[in-house]
C-alpha cells in the first residue's frame, strides 16, 4: 500500500480546481457538436464527483452548524450538489467549488429556516448565519475560518453515544467519508437497504434526542472523543481483517479510516489517544500489501514478507506514537496497541520481535481496557515469550467465557499453541472448530490448511 496525501481540514477547494474547467459555454454563435457536448458534460459529471468526495464533509459540517441537524443538512448538500450538476457543466466549474457549493447550500438554508414557524426561537442562535446570507458575506473565508470547529463537530454528532455501533459507522461513512449508500453496503457485504435503514433511524434518533452540534470540552469531550475514536477503528478494523466474504483484507475501508483519524489529529492536536489510533493505524496499514498472497489467500504475521511492509507508513506511525508520547501522562489503549506493533514493525524479522515488551504492554492494556479479546492476544505473546505451554495455560482459562463461545480466534489461537506442543490432533480439532465459526471464506480456508497440515504431522509422527 502506498501513501497518498491526507485531506487536510484546512485544504483549499483551489487546490481541486485552479480557475473555472474550460468544460463550460462555447461561442453562443457556433453550432453545437452533440458528441463534443455529450464529452463536456462527462466531464464536468467528473469533476463535480471528485469535488464532491473532498468537499462534502465541509459542506454537511458546515450546513449543519446552520440548522442544527445532520439530516437537514445532507439535504441541502444535495441540493447544492444537483444546482451544480445542472449548471457547471454548461457555465463551467467555479474557481472555488468547495465555496459554490456551501454558498448555495447556505443560501437554501436561510430560506428554509425563514419559512418555519421555528425560526423566532431559533433566531439568536442562527443569527449570525442570516446576517451573513442577508450582507452577501465572503463565503470562502467562512469556510476557511470556521472548517476546523465544523468538521469537529459534525464528527462528534455522527459517533454521539446515543446510536449504536453500526448506526455510527454508517452514518461517519456516509456523512464524513462521502460514500454512497450503496458503497457503505458494499463494504460490509450487507444489503443497501440495511444501510439505509441505519442512517435514516440515527438521523432520526439524533434529531428526537436533541442532539446540539457542538464541540464538547471538559470530561464531556474525553468520553465523547472515546466514541469517535472506537468508530473510527471499527471502520479500519473491518478492512484490515475482514469479518465475512471472500476478501481477507478491503484496503479502502481502511485507507478510509486512516483519513478520518488523520483529519481528527489535526482538529485535536492536544488530544494523546487520537495520536495513538492514528499511529495504530498507519502502522498496520504498512502491512497490507504483505497480508495476503498472489491468489488473495492470507498471510500471518511471522510469515510476511518485512521488505514488503510500507516504510513511509511505519516512519507516519512512529512519529504519531512519539506525538502521543511527548504529550505526557500515561498512555491510553489505542497508544499502548499502537507500541506493541511499532514492537513488530521495528524487528527486521520475527525472530527478532521483543516479545517480553510485547507482553508488559498487553498487562497495561488490560489494566486500562480489560476484555477476554485483549487476554487472548495478551496470551498469544506469552506463547511467543515463555513458551507454548505458558500461553495454553492462559487460553485454557479463555475457554469458558461466554464472549468468546463463537470468537473463532479462539480456537484458531489455541489450535496453534497444541500444535508447538505437538498436540497434533487436538490442534486439527481446534483449527476445523476455528473454520466452522468464521464467516470469512479466505480465513476458513486457512484455517483448514491448518488442519490438514495437523493431520499430516500426526500421520509423520
Amino acid at each position: 500500500m502506498t501513501e497518498g496525501p491526507s485531506r487536510s481540514a484546512k485544504s483549499s477547494s483551489s487546490r481541486v480546481c485552479e480557475g473555472a474547467l474550460a468544460i463550460g459555454p462555447r461561442n453562443a454563435d457556433a453550432r453545437p457538436d452533440p458528441g463534443r457536448l455529450k464529452t463536456s458534460t462527462t466531464e464536468a459529471h467528473r469533476a463535480i464527483e471528485a469535488i464532491w468526495r473532498i468537499e462534502s464533509a465541509r459542506l454537511i459540517a458546515g450546513l449543519a452548524r446552520v440548522v442544527g441537524d445532520i439530516g437537514t443538512a445532507e439535504e441541502l448538500a444535495q441540493d447544492a450538489l444537483v444546482a451544480a450538476l445542472e449548471q457547471w457543466p454548461a457555465e463551467g466549474v467555479p474557481e472555488r467549488p468547495g465555496a459554490w457549493l456551501m454558498g448555495t447550500a447556505k443560501h437554501r438554508a436561510i430560506d428554509l429556516l425563514r419559512r418555519r414557524k421555528a425560526l423566532e426561537r431559533k433566531h439568536e442562535e442562527l443569527g449570525r448565519d442570516v446576517e451573513r446570507a442577508k450582507e452577501a458575506v465572503d463565503f470562502d473565508s467562512t469556510i476557511d475560518d470556521e472548517v476546523g470547529d465544523d468538521l469537529l463537530g459534525l464528527i462528534f454528532m455522527a459517533c454521539h453515544p446515543v446510536l449504536s455501533k453500526d448506526a455510527r459507522v454508517a452514518l461517519t461513512l456516509r456523512v464524513l467519508g462521502g460514500l454512497t449508500t450503496e458503497e457503505i453496503a458494499r463494504a460490509f457485504l450487507v444489503p443497501v437497504s440495511t444501510i439505509a435503514q441505519r442512517i435514516v433511524r440515527a438521523k432520526r434518533t439524533l434529531a428526537e434526542a436533541h442532539v446540539r452540534f457542538e464541540v464538547p470540552s471538559g470530561a464531556e469531550r474525553d468520553a465523547r472523543l472515546a466514541s469517535v475514536l472506537e468508530v473510527i477503528y471499527l471502520i479500519f478494523n473491518e478492512g484490515y481483517s475482514a469479518t465475512a466474504g471472500n476478501d481477507w483484507v478491503r484496503p479502502a475501508l481502511c485507507e478510509e479510516a486512516l483519513r478520518l483519524g488523520r483529519i481528527l489529529a489535526e482538529l485535536a492536536p492536544t488530544a494523546p489517544e487520537v495520536h495513538g489510533v492514528v499511529a495504530l493505524m498507519e502502522i498496520q496499514a504498512s502491512r497490507l500489501g504483505a497480508r495476503v498472497g498472489p491468489a488473495g489467500e492470507p498471510i500471518l504475521l511471522l510469515d510476511q514478507d518485512r521488505a514488503r511492509w510500507d516504510r513511509l507508513l511505519i516512519r507516519r506511525g512512529l512519529a504519531a506514537l512519539e506525538r502521543a508520547e511527548r504529550l505526557g501522562g500515561a498512555l491510553g489503549p489505542y497508544a499502548l496497541q499502537a507500541a506493541i506493533a511499532a514492537c513488530h514493525a521495528r524487528a527486521t524479522t520475527a525472530a527478532q520481535t521483543d516479545w517480553p515488551r510485547v507482553v508488559a504492554l498487553y498487562d497495561a492494556v488490560v489494566q486500562l481496557a480489560p476484555s477476554p479479546v485483549v487476554e487472548l492476544n495478551r496470551a498469544v505473546a506469552v506463547g511467543m515469550a515463555f513458551g507454548p505451554a505458558a500461553g495454553l495455560d492462559l487460553v485454557d482459562a479463555l475457554v469458558a467465557e461466554p464472549s468468546l463461545a463463537s470468537y473463532h480466534l479462539l480456537p484458531a489461537v489455541r489450535g496453534d499453541l497444541l500444535r508447538k506442543l505437538g498436540r497434533y490432533e487436538e490442534a486439527r480439532a481446534e483449527f476445523e472448530r476455528g473454520a466452522s465459526l468464521t464467516e470469512n471464506l479466505r480465513e476458513r480456508e486457512l484455517l483448514l490448511r491448518r488442519a490438514a497440515e495437523c493431520a499430516a504431522e500426526r500421520m509423520a509422527g
